[in-house]
């Protein structure tokens, strides 16, 4: 499975570049939209964050975060060395933004917040059950790594039928809401509302 994940990035990342499509995206207003949802993590008045990106890409997050004029110090990680080598190239390694290449979600720094966008949904021939314990222990990482909240998107269920893909996994929205509500906090938003066929939950650990 790893080498079918790797190529899938590594062909993207050829064709398209640094771009929301070299990442998988359909184009970067889908990309957009994502992070809209995402950012709802951090309160407007907050100031000199820290956060995670956890399967960052090509750092695109941050030129979002950079634009919305946030103060931040920024940790992206990927599991593609291609991917970490273009964030290096468009925005280098020096405070308040660096990038690291790792295995798993436990190496993470601890943050203020993490979030995580597509990092779910391609699953090629792994089968349900082993897929969704990988999201949950991928969740239980985020959610150590961060003291004031997470958020990750993931592909629905309520997806058309005749547009799902064999090898990408449609979540059921009311269980990882269940999850995070019982397992890692009290605040819990479940956004569904933004016309796209995933959702995005918010994990709040402090109001």
């Amino acid at each position: 499975m790893k080498e079918r994940f790797e190529a899938f990035y590594n062909d993207h990342l050829k064709k398209f570049g640094s771009t929301a499509q070299g990442v998988g995206w359909k184009n970067d207003v889908a990309q957009r939209i994502r992070f809209e949802q995402l950012i709802k993590l951090i309160k407007r008045e907050a100031n000199n964050f820290s956060i995670n990106d956890l399967g960052c890409g090509t750092g695109d997050f941050v030129h979002f975060l950079q634009e919305n004029s946030f103060q931040f110090t920024y940790q992206g990680y990927d599991v593609m060395p291609e991917m970490v080598e273009q964030a290096l190239h468009r925005f280098g390694q020096l405070p308040p933004i660096a990038f690291h290449l790792i295995e798993s979600a436990h190496e993470m720094e601890i943050s203020d917040y993490t979030v995580a966008s597509g990092i779910f949904n391609i699953r090629f021939n792994c089968n349900d059950d082993t897929w969704l314990e990988h999201i949950l222990e991928t969740l239980s990482s985020m959610n150590k790594k961060s003291t004031d909240g997470f958020a990750f998107n993931i592909l629905t269920k309520y997806s058309d039928r005749e547009f799902m893909k064999e090898e990408l996994y449609y979540a059921d929205p009311g269980f990882l809401f269940d999850h995070c509500k019982k397992n890692f906090s009290k605040n819990v938003a479940l956004l569904h509302d933004y016309d796209q066929y995933d959702f995005t939950i918010i994990v709040r650990k402090t109001l």
